[in-house]
């Protein structure tokens, strides 16, 4: 039976995820006449992820192995596994299952109803501070309509995962790239079920790196804070000059001015002067790192029903 539905599903070190994600899929999947494509993207792990997923069988699925060359970050892993997406449909879910099970055919419905993106809203879900001064800036900068509460698991069309397919970005966020496409997009609140097993790869650098792309490439964010912050000293200098000046003419009052403050207008002038440096070298890195067409990602090997193929970098 050909599959009607893909899953992409990331691994990083998720042993001890492997057998409960296999066998409520294996449980799932019994109950459904959905036949599904699983695609697990080893993204560079180190343990014995690779080898378990080797080991096992799911019902009512086929399933196929794409193993990166060494770890490239979530959304790098999720691209690759779209290249070898065969149906019509493609669905992300998650090794942890943040989402319920149930969600897959769910999601396949309202997507057979005409949405090119079906998404869902993680219900009651506060995060941390940083999570939601993120989701703030997120929607006044980028995107109005994304969610509060952010995404875990998305549905795409084929038009839209063609798409892409097609343009593959590097150091970019793929939930923003499809936020920004335009195509139609329905929410599905749903509940978000905690991690059980294992660790999180999902690190505060990693976190850092994301905020950093996503402004970066899909907001002129930090180049406004650059000319708003230039602004706003050149009419602090103004204002300053015209103060002694006047203090000055007019002899109001003994102005003593001592290297204490010389140095502290100087060590804040270079301050601001190398933090706007900064943000306009990340904008020229990313320019560059698009010049030399550098791989988002690396495929080292396919595994398909115990067949094994090397493959190009993407």
């Amino acid at each position: 039976m050909k599959p009607r539905l893909s899953l992409v599903i990331p691994v990083y070190n998720e042993q001890d995820n492997i057998d409960a994600l296999c066998a409520s899929m294996d449980t799932y999947l019994k109950e459904t006449t959905l036949h599904t494509e699983i695609i697990f993207v080893d993204d560079g792990s180190t343990d014995e992820s690779v080898e378990m997923l080797k080991a096992r069988k799911i019902t009512n699925a086929t399933i196929k192995i794409v193993k990166l060359s060494k770890n490239f970050g979530a959304h790098a892993a999720l691209r690759a596994g779209f290249q070898f997406v065969s149906t019509d449909y493609c669905m992300v879910y998650f090794m942890d299952m943040p989402d319920p099970l149930e969600a897959i055919e769910r999601f396949y419905q309202k997507a057979k109803e005409g949405y090119d993106i079906v998404y869902a809203q993680r219900e009651d879900y506060k995060g941390s501070v940083g999570s939601r001064i993120y989701s703030k800036l997120i929607r006044k900068q980028i995107s109005h309509d994304y969610p509060k509460s952010g995404i875990s698991c998305f549905l795409i069309s084929r038009k839209v995962l063609d798409h892409l397919n097609n343009n593959v970005e590097s150091n970019s966020s793929l939930y923003f790239q499809l936020f920004t496409l335009g195509f139609r997009k329905l929410g599905i609140p749903l509940p978000i079920q905690k991690r059980t097993r294992g660790k999180s790869g999902w690190s505060f650098s990693k976190k850092k790196k994301l905020l950093m792309d996503t402004l970066v490439t899909f907001s002129r964010l930090p180049l406004r804070f650059v000319t708003v912050m230039g602004v706003i000293l050149v009419l602090v200098g103004i204002i300053w000059a015209l103060a002694i000046i006047i203090i000055k003419l007019f002899n109001i009052t003994p102005l003593n001015p001592g290297w204490p403050t010389l140095l502290a207008l100087v060590l804040f002038g270079f301050g601001i002067t190398n933090l706007s440096i900064g943000i306009i070298a990340e904008y020229l890195w990313r320019t560059l790192d698009a010049v030399h067409k550098r791989p988002a990602f690396i495929v080292d090997e396919v595994i398909d029903l115990q067949k094994t193929n090397k493959l190009d970098s993407k």
